[in-house]
């Protein structure tokens, strides 16, 4: 055994633990979300086993340039300086990395750490780094049999070149088609059959203009349990009327399952049969929504908007998906924008053939994943003649096109967090702080709204950040990032990518969990709602605050 133990401690290169060191250290610095001690050691192990490959590459790269080395006795000497100097690094910011946790969670009004479990969380770290070693030996083995064979047919640095190529394929072939898309799918469809026969205790409503009711399009069971919750739990005309001491509406909600037909086309025309059923384009605005991956629909952002018109307003809603939108962004990122498509493309079709001063406003919403695919599911040339009247996009993802295309092309002196796009007469961005009113800008006839944290790491992911720093880092930084966030080469976006994995886990308003007070200043933006007054405003905003924020208040779903 010791012998064993021998030997595998000398297959592993010193400097590239030397350099996997210095990356696990650099790993405890702060990135944008507070992170636990199981999430810090499995970032940590990455992070060790990506200095370990830089170290060997290093190494590689020195020999194959012939660059002369050290004697003997010198390269002892410098191993062990430097093995002391790493060491020492590494304690040194495990020491700190409780403080620069709390960077992070003072921002967002969480309370301080005293420690990050030095020694669990090296343990995590160890673990998985020494199964990411295993998997890269292992690429080699397979490079290593695939040059050997084809060296019996075509000349040796030939064969591997085409080794290094098969094994790649191979490697990228199984991560591809099996991990993501085989077992994904798989399980998006047992999520499937499981959701439409969890009884969630929801009652199938006696109400006709209802959604799943006696008389509708849609069976109740087959809306499955986000599109349930989500017809369910709406305000009713009877709340909103005594908010405001006025009479109201009950808001027209509609939601179609992915087990209500088979096809993205089908359900989008049972969409809009519902739709036109339950009495949608009666009312005077109406909201296309596209969920997030999971289906859910973030009730912040509809009741509020719902509150805001006394219930004179529909919306509907097309299921996609199971999948969390970071793993569908990740893996599959047009998901959702052949559904946002098709439900946009029914309504506004149907839409257009009413008489422009009786029909409703149209709108737009989506958050996270439903965001980026709202945003494809109208395009220019198909609306121009007629457009829509307006959209809030909340958490935009990273890949979002228009998003994307609206910061490159800012006003200079604007922040990557909180662009200013030309006059601000079509689009405008917000926060936490409304950063809605510019001055001398005046809205057009069409208004869109993106509503983004600068703690978001699901807006503010970047794979360009493994080389270069991303300009949401640079100074004045958004009111949610710490200062103590330093952009690290590789580093930084492990960092983010994890961040991304665990972003609905931030408090309300920060990270990417947006709070329906600033909701409610996107949608006064965009729906220019009637009779509703600064105190109105005011009011609503402490109303949806004590809600959201109380113990009965379910987690986000996205």
């Amino acid at each position: 055994m010791k012998a064993y133990i021998s030997v595998l401690a000398k297959s592993f290169s010193a400097i590239g633990l030397l350099v996997g060191i210095l990356f696990f250290a650099a790993s405890l610095t702060p990135s944008l979300m507070p992170r636990s001690f199981l999430v810090q050691g499995a970032l940590s192990g990455f992070c060790a086993a990506l200095g370990y490959g830089v170290g060997v590459a290093a190494v590689w790269l020195w020999r194959y340039l012939e660059i002369p080395v050290p004697s003997a006795r010198g390269q002892k000497a410098a191993k062990w300086i430097a093995v002391i100097l790493c060491i020492g690094t590494a304690g040194v910011f495990l020491w700190k990395a409780a403080e620069w946790q709390n960077t992070v969670r003072s921002l967002m009004g969480l309370g301080p750490v005293e420690s990050v479990e030095p020694i669990e969380l090296a343990a995590i770290a160890l673990g998985i780094f020494l199964v990411v070693i295993l998997l890269a030996r292992l690429f080699k083995r397979t490079f290593r049999l695939f040059s050997h064979w084809l060296n019996r047919l075509v000349p040796r640095r030939v064969s591997k070149v085409i080794g290094g190529v098969l094994a790649v394929v191979l490697f990228w072939s199984v991560a591809q088609g099996v991990l993501f898309k085989v077992v994904l799918r798989m399980v998006d469809t047992s999520f499937r059959e499981l959701d439409a026969r969890i009884d969630d205790g929801s009652v199938r409503p006696s109400d006709p203009t209802k959604p799943g009711g006696p008389g509708s399009v849609l069976d109740w069971q087959d809306l499955g349990r986000q599109g349930r919750a989500f017809i369910a739990s709406g305000p009713t005309g009877a709340q909103i009327g005594s908010f405001f001491n006025a009479k109201a509406l009950d808001p027209v909600r509609v939601y179609v399952g992915l087990n209500s037909a088979e096809t993205v086309d089908e359900r989008a025309r049972l969409a809009l049969e519902e739709l036109k059923r339950d009495g949608g384009f009666e009312r005077a605005a109406l909201i296309v929504i596209v969920p997030t991956g999971t289906g859910w629909v973030d009730p912040e952002g509809i009741d509020t908007v719902e509150y805001l018109h006394h219930g004179d307003i529909a919306s509907v809603a097309v299921q996609y998906s199971y999948l969390s939108s970071w793993l569908s962004l990740l893996v599959e990122p047009g998901y959702g924008a052949e559904a946002g498509q098709a439900l946009f493309r029914e309504v506004y079709r149907h839409w257009t053939t009413l008489p422009r001063d009786s029909r409703p406003k149209l709108y737009l919403y989506g958050l996270s994943l439903g965001a980026m695919n709202s945003e494809l599911s109208a395009h220019l040339y198909d609306i121009i003649g007629d457009p829509f009247q307006g959209a809030l996009w909340s958490g935009p993802p990273f890949q979002s096109t228009i998003w994307n295309s609206v910061t490159a092309s800012r006003n200079p002196g604007s922040p990557a967090w909180l662009p200013r796009f030309r006059d601000g007469s079509i689009i405008r961005f917000t926060n936490q702080n409304n950063a809605l009113d510019i001055p001398g800008a005046v809205w057009g006839p069409l208004r869109i709204v993106y509503l983004q944290y600068a703690s978001d790491p699901v807006t503010f992911f970047d794979f360009h950040a493994l080389y270069r720093e991303p300009d949401w880092m640079k100074t004045p930084r958004g009111p949610d990032v710490s200062p103590s966030l330093r952009w690290i080469p590789g580093v930084t976006m492990l960092q983010l990518l994890f961040d991304m994995a665990i972003a609905t886990t931030s408090p309300m308003g920060y990270g990417h969990v947006y709070a329906p007070e600033h909701y409610i200043d996107g949608w006064v933006a965009v729906t220019a709602p009637q009779n509703i007054g600064p105190e109105d405003v005011s009011r609503l905003k402490a109303f949806f605050f004590e809600r959201s924020r109380s113990a009965d208040n379910p987690p986000p779903s996205d």
